[in-house]
C-alpha cells in the first residue's frame, strides 16, 4: 500500500475547495456523473478504433444511496484507471491547477464558481463528503486500484480486488450534507442536470407491468417485473438529424422538457451547425402574452448533453429569451463551474447565428403558409417586434414578414400597407399617415370617424409598439404613425381643402373664453376647429408625441430623459364650430343653460374617451336622468 501527500503545498486546499470553488454544492453529482460519462464515451471511441481490445457492451452509470452507512456510490463501466493513472490524474494534475488558481484568486474566487477547467471536477466530491474512495479497474490488463482520502492532503493508494472494468466512487457524506442521502433529493438533481446525458443512468429499480398471458382470467392481476430505473433519455431529439424527426417527435420532446406545460408550442426551429462553431438545439415558439417580464429563462443551455444553466443571456439574443427549448454547444466558453459565461467572439457569432436562423424560419413560415402565419401573429408578434427594435439585421429580414393587422382583421406587410393606403392617407405635405388604435372598444368612436373617411385603421396593441413606431418613422421615408384619438381626424391627415367655420372670429373668441371659464379641469386645452357639421361637437384627444413618450418611458427608454414619468395627463378638447349644439351653447339664453350644456357635452366627450369615473360618473348619470324626465 502506498501512502503519501497530494502534490500540493496549500495545506488547507480542501476547505478552500468547499468554500470557494463551487458556489452551489449540489453540482458535485453533475461533475462526478460527467466524469463517468467521459470515461464511458472514451472507452466507446477506443473500442471503435481498435485501441481497446474489450467488448464495449451496453454500459450504464449507476447511482446508489446507502442511507444507513451515509454513503453515495457512483459506478461506471468506462475506461477505469491504473494505479499510475490515479497517481497522475487524481494526485497531481488537478492539484497543480488548483494551487495556481488559489494563489491567484483567493479573495475573489467565491463569486467566480471556478471548477472543471483545471480537472477539478472530481474534487467537488469534497463539498459533501468528508472521505472519498475510488475503486477502479482499467480496461488494460492491470490490477485494480483503491484510493482513499479523508479531505486532508493525505491519501492511501493500494491494490483492490475489483474484477470488472470501470470506476466506483464512494462518498462518505459529511454531517452537514445529509440531505443528499434522500432518494428524492438525488432524483431531483439527476432530473435537473442529467436528464439528457448520453449514457444511461440507473437509479434504483422500478416496477413494469407486463401484458397478461392469453389464458389469464379477466380478474387476474397483470404480471409485473422489476427493471432498472433509467432516469435519462440518452438520445434526445436535438442530437438527431432533422430528417429523422417527425412533427410528433418535436412535440413529444417539448412535453419532455416542460412536463407542466399544457399548451402545444406553435412551431419549432431546429439548430444544427458544425462550422465555424458547433451548436445543436431546438427552439420552440410558445404562445406568448403581451407581458414581457414573466417569460424569460425557459431556454436550457447544455454542454455535450450536460445541463449548465437556464440563464442564456448573451448566447441567445435578448429578444429570443422568451422562447423555449434547448441549446447545446461545446464551444460556449464556460469557466470552471460550467455555470458562468465568459464574453468572447464565439458567443457573439452563436448569438447572431441563432437570430438569423429564427428570421429564416419565420420567413419560410410566412411564405409557405401565410394564412397559418396570420392566425399565429398575435401569439408571436411580441418576439418579432422586440427583435426588430433591438437587432438591425433581424429588422431587415423581418420587415418582409412582420404584419400590421387592421381593426377589421385584415393583415398587411408594411409594403402592402403602403400600397393600399397611399392614395387616401397621404397628407398635403406628401407624408403617409398610418392610423392605428390600441384598443378597439375604448377608441371605437374615433375608429368609426376614421373609417367614415375611408381610412384604414391598424390595431397595434403590444407594450413596445411606441418604440417600434419610432424606429419605423426614422428608418423609412415620409411616414408617421398617429393613434386615432390623437387629434380630430381632419387634423391627423391634413388635406388641402379647409372647412369654413360658421362662426365669425369674434364669436369664436367669445365662445373660447366662455368654455375656458366654465371648464375648471385644467388638464383640457380648448381648441376650436371648423369641421364637418356631422362630426361630434366635443372630442377629447391626446397629443401623439406626449402620449407616446409616456408609453415609451413606461416600457423602458424613450421618455425617461424628458422626465415624462411625472407629467400630468394632458388632453385637447376639440370643439366643432360647425355643429348646431356649439351654436346653441354660444347663443344660450341664460348663463345656467350655457353652463349646463357645456358640462353635459364635456362629460359626454369624457365618457366616450373612458375618462369619466367615480363620483363624476355618478353625478353625470343622475343629471342625465333628470334631463330625460
Amino acid at each position: 500500500m502506498a501512502t503519501g501527500k497530494i502534490n500540493v503545498s496549500v495545506e488547507n486546499i480542501f476547505p478552500l475547495i468547499k468554500k470557494f470553488l463551487y458556489s452551489d454544492h449540489e453540482i458535485f453529482l453533475r461533475e462526478l456523473i460527467s466524469n463517468a460519462t467521459d470515461a464511458t464515451l472514451k472507452l466507446k471511441h477506443l473500442t471503435s478504433i481498435g485501441e481497446a481490445k474489450v467488448e464495449y457492451g451496453n454500459p450504464v452509470i449507476e447511482i446508489k444511496v446507502d442511507k444507513e452507512g451515509k454513503k453515495i456510490h457512483i459506478i461506471d463501466q468506462g475506461l477505469g484507471m491504473t494505479a499510475d493513472e490515479v497517481e497522475k490524474y487524481i494526485n497531481q494534475v488537478a492539484f497543480s491547477g488548483a494551487e495556481e488558481f488559489l494563489d491567484k484568486y483567493k479573495d475573489s474566487a467565491k463569486d467566480s464558481g471556478i471548477i472543471g477547467h483545471f480537472g477539478l471536477g472530481f474534487y467537488s466530491a469534497f463539498m459533501v463528503a468528508d472521505k472519498v474512495e475510488i475503486i477502479t479497474k482499467s480496461f488494460k490488463d492491470e490490477p485494480a486500484a483503491h484510493w482513499t482520502c479523508d479531505g486532508s492532503p493525505n491519501f492511501t493508494l493500494e491494490a483492490a480486488d475489483k474484477t470488472e472494468r470501470g470506476t466506483e466512487i464512494i462518498l462518505h457524506v459529511a454531517d452537514d450534507s445529509t440531505e443528499f442521502l434522500e432518494d428524492s433529493k438525488i432524483n431531483e438533481l439527476l432530473t435537473k442536470y442529467n436528464k439528457f446525458m448520453p449514457v444511461p443512468i440507473k437509479f434504483g429499480m422500478r416496477t413494469e407491468t407486463l401484458p397478461k398471458p392469453e389464458d389469464a382470467k379477466e380478474e387476474d392481476p397483470a404480471p409485473t417485473q422489476e427493471v432498472d430505473n433509467i432516469i435519462n433519455n440518452p438520445n434526445p431529439a436535438w442530437t438527431k438529424a432533422p430528417a429523422d424527426l417527425q412533427e410528433e417527435d418535436y412535440k413529444g420532446f417539448y412535453r419532455e422538457l416542460y412536463p407542466m406545460q399544457f399548451e402545444e408550442p406553435l412551431f419549432h426551429i431546429h439548430l444544427n451547425v458544425d462550422y465555424p462553431f458547433n451548436l445543436t438545439g431546438i427552439l420552440y415558439f410558445p404562445k406568448l402574452t403581451n407581458d414581457l417580464n414573466i417569460q424569460k429563462d425557459r431556454i436550457q443551455l447544455y454542454q455535450n448533453q450536460v445541463f449548465v444553466t437556464d440563464n442564456v443571456e448573451g448566447i441567445v439574443p435578448e429578444f429570443l429569451t422568451m422562447l423555449r427549448g434547448v441549446i447545446d454547444s461545446p464551444d460556449i466558453p464556460l469557466n470552471v463551474s460550467r455555470s458562468y459565461l465568459q464574453a468572447d467572439g464565439a458567443v457573439k457569432k452563436i448569438s447572431s447565428y441563432i437570430s438569423r436562423k429564427v428570421a429564416d424560419k419565420l420567413s419560410s413560415l410566412f411564405k409557405n403558409n401565410r394564412e397559418d402565419f396570420e392566425a399565429k401573429w398575435n401569439d408571436i408578434k411580441i418576439v418579432i417586434e422586440y427583435g426588430m427594435l433591438s437587432d438591425d439585421k433581424f429588422f431587415d429580414k423581418a420587415d418582409k414578414f412582420a404584419l400590421y393587422p387592421t381593426v377589421d382583421g385584415a393583415f398587411y406587410t408594411f409594403e402592402e400597407l403602403q400600397e393600399k393606403i397611399k392614395a387616401t392617407q397621404t397628407d398635403k405635405d406628401n407624408k403617409l399617415v398610418l392610423l392605428y388604435a390600441s384598443n378597439k372598444e375604448a377608441q371605437h368612436s374615433y375608429i368609426e370617424a376614421a373609417k367614415t373617411k375611408g381610412y384604414e385603421v391598424l390595431l397595434l396593441d403590444s407594450p413596445i409598439i411606441s418604440h417600434l413606431m419610432q424606429k419605423l418613422e426614422t428608418s423609412k421615408e415620409n411616414i408617421s404613425f398617429a393613434r386615432v384619438d390623437a387629434d380630430h381626424i381632419d387634423n391627423l391627415i391634413k388635406k388641402d381643402e379647409e372647412q369654413i367655420s360658421k362662426l365669425s372670429e369674434e364669436e369664436k373668441e367669445t365662445l373660447k373664453k366662455e368654455l375656458e371659464e366654465t371648464i375648471t379641469n385644467k388638464s383640457f386645452t380648448v381648441q376650436l376647429e371648423a369641421m364637418d357639421s356631422n362630426a361630434a361637437p366635443f372630442t377629447i384627444t391626446e397629443p401623439e408625441f406626449m402620449r407616446r413618450m409616456k408609453e415609451m418611458q413606461q416600457t423602458g427608454g424613450g421618455g425617461g430623459m424628458f422626465g415624462m414619468g411625472n407629467m400630468p395627463e394632458m388632453y385637447n378638447l376639440i370643439v366643432n364650430t360647425n355643429h348646431d349644439l356649439v351654436s346653441e351653447i354660444l347663443n344660450a339664453d341664460t348663463p345656467e343653460t350655457k353652463t349646463r350644456l357645456i358640462n353635459q357635452s364635456l362629460d359626454l366627450a369624457r365618457l366616450s374617451k373612458g375618462l369619466l369615473k367615480g363620483e363624476e360618473l355618478t353625478n353625470f348619470i343622475k343629471r342625465s336622468y333628470e334631463m330625460v324626465k
